[in-house]
């Protein structure tokens, strides 16, 4: 990662929209256009996080790395691993290659402190990690796949649930199933699925990285679109799988092609304890890889390496209600949570404090859900007047994403990797401006190739600050490597969002692209918006905050200088008002204990879609 400078028709159109059965009832209804969204109540691990209350071994201070990785690996299915109030000095926690469900949890991240011994880390199929979670003995690396196949369907479309294989050897039901097809070679001004693409300067070029630019890595060569699924049914070489597909663009001539591990693990959670990295030589906190279903909770991590909690290949995968603070290498890659790559996972109700970006994502990450996270002094050390956004969209292949609710810095949606397409940015406070930043001070910046967006409900912007010769967005503007694209304002939908320049809720029929020849959006019938586009009620963990706490429907909001349109969010309001925290994200790390900051009762979600099946593997 490394940082650039940012430079600074209406028709109405009546359509018939043939709607796929799974969009029907989605909050979004009405307001997005179905070719344009997804059903993100998908996201994170069906029925929600299990609440394991067996324990099969309680360890206390004093315990050596080989006993409690000895105790996970002996327990038993659903089973909890249980570490005692005080200090443990320990090298690495390993969940031994093909351990699923089981749970490690401490007595609360203010009581059970793990610290990880100077230089020591644990290898983690080649990533050093203090926290190593991973499916079977074989790599499954990108650059190895240890099982492949090509791919047919009788039909491409969105929403297609099967497809028949060339092999399904390794593949069982209940496990992960990656797809992925070639990138694209032309831009028809819509779907460009690209990560370097033609030479610097040219209308093709859509990588920012210089000369020697190139794809993230969290992909196989040339084929940065990816969606994880999860397996149904197999019959034969036919096989069947949840969710459908979420791009439109899937193509037999795009080579589609599949890999998979053949012993993923299931099911593992990391619980209430503080985690420390300082003295160790890792390369991330915590790395969940080829794991369905896993979760870190309640936890305070301190100064990791890369990532604090790095999510590599893992499907439905959930961080919530925890504290990252600080890091070893804000010069360039200092991440709090990072997909590399994930689908329909959830990032949720988190605290970021002195991280460079918070919130990465660098590989594809169809369906994910980043909502209700606090995000302050996105430290960059390479810059002190250089701001960094809180959300970053880093690599080709993105879609389908929803931010909601989160109130940070910005979003960056760049073109360092690649292209994006489909995201929606709902109701978040994103205010373009830190403490003593005076560069790129922008709240969002979508960079060419940042393609059918949905910008809806947000408060955008920094009263005193910000002004008509001081944007608060960018939109599709290049650099000397990658070329202005119109399309990516000429796609994009802004509806019902505030700012502090124009001061006022943006119902603006000519924001909204309803004239577009591909993915049009229908101008919305009514300023009305559902609260959320994921959840189904207020959750319980919001206690007494105001919901929704932010967007064009608020009044009396608690956050200054908004109109009154935005409130604090649950975990601003344990950063502020419990933990102490800095109004200016300064200092050092503070004490953190979710259960003192959030009701225990987890958000109300959907039931899970009928035909959606997650097979136990013991």
């Amino acid at each position: 990662m490394r940082r650039t400078p940012t430079f600074l028709l209406f028709v109405t159109l009546i359509c018939v929209v043939v709607v796929p059965a799974w969009a029907h009832g989605q909050p979004w209804s009405g307001i997005i256009a179905p070719s344009r969204a997804v059903d993100w109540s998908n996201a994170g691990i069906p029925g929600g996080i299990p609440n394991r209350t067996t324990i099969c071994a309680t360890l206390s201070p004093g315990a050596t790395a080989t006993q409690v990785n000895s105790a996970i690996a002996a327990c038993p299915p659903n089973q909890v691993v249980s570490l005692s109030a005080g200090t443990f000095n320990i090298g690495g926690i390993i969940f031994g290659a093909g351990k699923s469900n089981v749970t490690l949890r401490g007595a609360g991240a203010g009581q059970t402190r793990i610290v990880f011994t100077p230089g020591a880390a644990t290898a983690c199929h080649g990533f050093w990690a203090n926290v190593c979670i991973t499916g079977g003995a074989e790599l499954n690396y990108p650059d190895q796949p240890q099982h492949t196949a090509t791919w047919t369907a009788t039909s491409y479309a969105k929403g297609q649930t099967q497809i028949t294989l060339s092999n399904t050897t390794g593949l069982a039901v209940g496990n992960p199933l990656i797809l992925d097809q070639e990138n694209d070679t032309t831009d028809d001004g819509f779907i460009y699925v690209c990560e370097v693409g033609g030479p610097i300067g040219s209308a093709l070029r859509c990588n920012d990285d210089g000369a020697d630019g190139g794809p993230s890595g969290g992909q196989r060569s040339g084929r940065g679109q990816i969606q994880i699924v999860t397996v149904t049914a197999i019959n034969g070489k036919v096989v069947t799988f949840s969710p459908g597909l979420y791009m439109p663009n899937w193509s037999s001539a795009k080579s589609p092609g599949a890999w998979w591990q053949d012993q993923p693990v299931h099911g593992i959670g990391i619980e209430n304890l503080s985690v420390d990295h300082t003295g160790s030589r890792e390369k991330a906190g915590t790395v969940i890889w080829d794991c369905s279903g896993c979760w870190v909770k309640g936890i305070r991590s301190i100064n990791s390496n890369r990532s604090h909690v790095w999510v590599v290949q893992s499907p439905h995968t959930v961080v919530r209600d925890s504290y990252f603070f600080g890091t070893k290498n804000a010069v360039s890659q200092s991440y709090g949570v990072e997909m590399y790559p994930s689908s329909d996972s959830l990032v949720e109700n988190n605290i970021f404090q002195h991280i460079t970006s918070p919130q990465m994502i660098n590989a594809a990450c169809s369906g994910c859900v980043v909502a209700y996270n606090f995000s302050i002094n996105d430290y960059y050390a390479a810059s002190a007047s250089y701001m960094m956004q809180a959300a970053w969209i880093h690599a080709g292949g993105i879609d389908n994403m929803l931010f909601e609710g989160n109130v940070g810095s910005g979003l960056y949606s760049d073109n360092f990797h690649g292209t994006h397409h489909f995201l929606t940015i709902f109701r978040n406070r994103y205010n373009g401006k830190e403490a003593s930043k005076t560069d790129h001070t922008i709240a969002l910046d979508l960079s060419p190739f940042s393609r059918m967006y949905n910008v809806i409900g947000n408060v955008f912007g920094e009263g005193g600050w910000h002004s008509s010769s001081r944007p608060i967005f960018a939109i599709g503007e290049g650099s000397d490597d990658v070329l202005d694209d119109p399309e990516t304002g000429t796609t994009l939908m802004r509806w019902g969002n505030y700012d502090v320049v124009s001061a006022a809720n943006r119902f603006v029929a000519a924001e909204v692209p309803s004239g577009l020849s591909q993915f049009p959006n229908p101008v919305p019938a009514s300023p009305a918006l559902p609260a959320s586009l994921y959840l189904s009620g207020k959750p319980g963990w919001f206690g007494t905050v105001a919901w929704p706490p932010i967007g064009p429907d608020v009044t009396g909001g608690n956050i200054a200088n908004v109109a009154g349109h935005a409130n604090q969010i649950p975990a601003q309001v344990c950063y502020s008002n419990v933990m102490g925290g800095p109004a200016d994200g300064s200092g050092n790390v503070l004490n953190f204990d979710a259960n003192s900051c959030y009701n225990a009762t987890s958000a109300p979600r959907p039931n899970p879609p009928s035909n959606f099946k997650i097979i136990t593997v013991q």
